[in-house]
């Protein structure tokens, strides 16, 4: 099983882009959140994948990160949610938003999602809701697939190694989320209770790092009257 590849951007069209690894292209399909994130053609890249084997197919996704892969293969595994349909609700809302969207049961931003309808949405929150406070606690420790040690490409026929493309930097909102749940778990919070609220809390305020979050989601929290 192939889980991330990183290589040279060759070619890229409208869903997915043809990765070189050192001699072995690989063609990788992405949301279009994830697709518009990429550099051009002849520049490093690196992404996550997952790969789907069917007796008549054999695909390739790509992401930039663990969460939206996880959220993939979880979307995935609902009923009547295919490949296609989760790099659509990806691609409209993001990681974040759809742990957002999923930990507040808000079904109607995942409709917003093309290709999804009511019925579906609903599915997907009904399904997921329990999965959420597992995939927002993530944020704290993954990685962004162009973060870490600078990527460095070189082709045995370059005459001088290319230079170093620059990590990006990690994403403080994902990391802020995750922190705030690992305090309201060790406060005696349920899982479910404390994921909406910190989502609730991350939608109010996207800019909130981590006590800030902690403390809006206590508010939300207390028991009313």
């Amino acid at each position: 099983m192939i889980g991330k590849l990183t290589g040279r951007l060759e070619y890229r069209t409208q869903d997915h882009v043809l990765i070189d690894v050192r001699g072995v292209g690989y063609i990788v399909y992405c949301s279009d959140r994830t697709m518009a994130a990429l550099p051009g053609a002849g520049e490093a890249v690196s992404l996550y994948t997952e790969m789907v084997v069917r007796e008549d197919l054999m695909q390739l996704f790509g992401f930039t990160s663990l969460v939206e892969k996880e959220w993939h293969r979880l979307l995935c595994s609902v009923q009547g949610v295919g490949a296609k349909v989760s790099l659509a609700i990806l691609g409209t809302l993001g990681p974040d938003g759809v742990s957002r969207a999923i930990a507040l049961g808000d079904w109607a931003t995942v409709k917003a999602a093309k290709g999804v309808g009511p019925k579906t949405a609903q599915r997907i929150v009904l399904d997921l809701k329990d999965k959420a406070p597992g995939v927002m606690a993530m944020g704290g420790t993954v990685t962004d697939a162009m973060d870490g040690p600078d990527l460095e490409v070189i082709e045995a026929s370059d005459p001088a190694p290319k230079p170093k493309r620059k990590p990006a930097q990690p994403s403080g909102a994902a990391a802020a989320s995750a922190g705030a749940l690992s305090a309201l778990a060790n406060l005696g919070y349920g899982p479910s209770d404390a994921a909406a609220a910190v989502a609730e809390a991350a939608a109010s305020a996207p800019d909130a790092g981590e006590a800030e979050l902690i403390r809006a989601a206590l508010r939300l929290l207390a028991p009313k009257g």
